[in-house]
């Protein structure tokens, strides 16, 4: 049988062109290589990056005639991914349609209530569920023995018993991503990071901690499965043997354990790759041992979730930070030598007043980051803060399962949006026109070729969000 996997495209505001930049999707990417593995044929549009129309999506699945055609569907394309299995559907009506991943997983009842153009939901992590799915196909068997899966049987829907999470995460081939002609990039908030050849790639799975407004708690089962270290460099030997000179680690806390960061570290110098990276850190597990070997193995830089500057707001978050703990860290990546420092802070948390809506802007605004990402607070399904809100009869969740809901929107506890937003222009004009900004940013710029790259890429960005931000276009994290 041929499988064809597609990545829909969000629809986007110009707000969100900005902050938001296309990545390989390493999911759909995961079940390519276990499908190619067992002799399956495959192929994979990633609509986002080509930018291809619903017409143009359309052609390519005629072009391609694939059995099965499976969807990876996250929130920001819960709209987006149904209208194409209505047209694709239309076109041939024997193609079995599979939606999978997160927003999926959590919604499957409701999609295959909704949308009778998809035939069955993959829960959870897809690569094995996937490959039993397409083998029963192909002998013409029941699927109701595959784990992991929901779907309808003789009118009624059904749902298959949980399939365990894949605990040997070494076991899985590495993502295939020849099957993909595009070129990626990465920027942050509008600033190009990666100049070179560039991709992703994860070094574990999961993560143990449960923030209330992040959905990998209920999608990992809060459990951490790392790679080995000897797995990730031979992946990265592999993607270096085919011209990769940049990553980012997409993994949620790159530095949830020290000794394992600097095995890699030290690693990656051991074998002489002359390669750059990026990854994100919790500001409680920043040490400066094992930043200094990141950066001698090629990190540039550092992404941390601070925020707020409110220890009220961390604890409603369940972050388990404090400011302090923020501060310290930025000094210490500092001192490390990283290029580039994201600060990410969370505005307009239920019941956040504007004194601390302004605290915490003014805490980004002394923290000494390169570049401040400033999200307004969205809930969607599968957060607790999702089911706080409904709970409290804020959120009519049978009305709103598919979208992304901004919290100023709909609880009447917090800051307004529009204040929120007015809050936000000022602050940039602020941070970025400040005189002892300026000087540091040209002085550092000078050490380094990435932050040429970055200040010169930035500069029609930031008035882009000046005046995105004026003109009160939303945008959230």
């Amino acid at each position: 049988m041929k499988f064809s996997f597609i990545n829909p495209s969000p629809p986007l505001s110009s707000m969100a062109e900005m902050c938001i930049t296309a990545w390989p999707p390493l999911g759909i990417l995961y079940c390519a290589a276990v499908l190619m593995e067992e002799g399956v044929e495959v192929s994979v549009l990633d609509q986002a990056v080509k930018g291809f129309s619903l017409k143009q999506t359309l052609d390519w699945v005629k072009k391609e005639d694939p059995d099965i055609f499976g969807f990876s569907v996250l929130n920001s394309v819960a709209g987006e991914a149904p209208k194409i299995a209505e047209q694709v559907k239309v076109e041939n009506p024997n193609i079995i349609i599979v939606m999978e991943n997160y927003h999926a997983s959590l919604n499957a009842e409701r999609i295959l209530t909704k949308y009778s153009s998809v035939d069955v939901i993959v829960r959870g992590e897809g690569e094995y569920a996937c490959l039993e799915l397409t083998k029963c196909l192909e002998k013409g068997a029941t699927i109701n023995k595959v784990k992991g899966i929901t779907f309808r049987n003789k009118g009624k829907i059904v749902s298959t018993p949980d399939r365990p999470l894949i605990r040997d995460v070494n076991s899985l081939p590495f993502p295939n991503r020849d099957l993909i002609d595009a070129q990626y990039t990465s920027t942050i908030y509008g600033v190009k990071v990666a100049t070179k050849k560039f991709t992703t790639l994860l070094s574990f799975r999961g993560c143990p901690f449960k923030c209330i407004f992040c959905g990998c708690t209920k999608f990992f089962q809060g459990t951490w499965r790392p790679r080995s270290v000897e797995n990730v460099i031979k992946e990265l030997e592999l993607l270096q043997s085919k011209g990769y000179e940049q990553f980012l680690f997409v993994d949620d806390n790159f530095t949830l354990n020290a000794k394992r960061v600097i095995r890699l570290s030290q690693k990656i110098r051991k074998e002489r790759m002359n390669i750059e990276w990026f990854c994100d850190s919790r500001v409680d597990g920043c040490r400066y041992d094992v930043f200094r070997e990141m950066v001698k193995a090629g990190c540039k830089t550092v992404y941390f979730g601070i925020e707020s500057a409110n220890q009220r707001i961390l604890d409603y978050y369940n972050k388990g930070i404090t400011p302090d703990q923020s501060r310290r860290a930025i000094r210490t990546t500092r001192k490390a030598g990283v290029d580039i420092i994201v600060g990410s802070f969370i505005l307009g948390a239920p019941d956040e007043n504007k004194h601390e809506v302004q605290k915490t802007l003014q805490f980004a605004h002394e923290l000494d980051i390169d570049v401040p990402s400033l999200n307004i607070l969205g809930t969607f399904t599968g957060t607790k803060i999702w089911d706080d809100l409904v709970t409290k009869g804020f959120i009519d969740e049978e009305k709103s399962w598919e979208t992304t809901l901004l919290v100023p929107e709909v609880s009447p506890h917090t800051v307004p949006l529009d204040v929120i937003r007015s809050m936000i222009y000022e602050y940039f004009r602020a941070f970025y026109l400040r005189p002892k900004k300026v000087l540091t940013e040209i002085l550092r710029t000078l050490k380094s070729s990435l932050r040429i790259v970055a200040v010169l890429n930035n500069i029609p960005k930031f008035n882009n969000l000046i005046n995105t931000l004026k003109q009160g276009v939303g945008y959230d994290k």
